[in-house]
């Protein structure tokens, strides 16, 4: 879990926190409620690559094909109680 400080305890000591910010995310709270992190470089750089990767559609923009491939899979034998899920009654 990240530390907590405020966020007049933060910019008192920010030479600090950037040094613990190189290990684990430090939470800044104003008015008892946390309003940001401060996370290190690296750690920042590794969620925007994260972001960059998801991507969305629409299912409406599917083919057919891709909708009958989903539509009939199932998961491996040892999930057979899950596939009961999937199965329109």
């Amino acid at each position: 879990m990240s530390e907590t400080v405020p966020a007049s305890e933060f910019t008192k000591n920010f030479g600090r926190y950037k040094m613990l910010a190189q290990r684990k995310a430090v939470a800044v709270s104003s008015h008892g409620q946390i309003t940001g992190y401060f996370v290190g470089a690296h750690e920042y750089e590794e969620l925007l690559k994260l972001k960059g990767n998801r991507r969305s559609f629409a299912t409406a923009d599917l083919s057919d094909e891709k909708v009958s491939a989903i539509t009939s899979s199932r998961m491996a034998k040892r999930h057979d109680h899950l596939n009961k899920v999937l199965d329109p009654k």
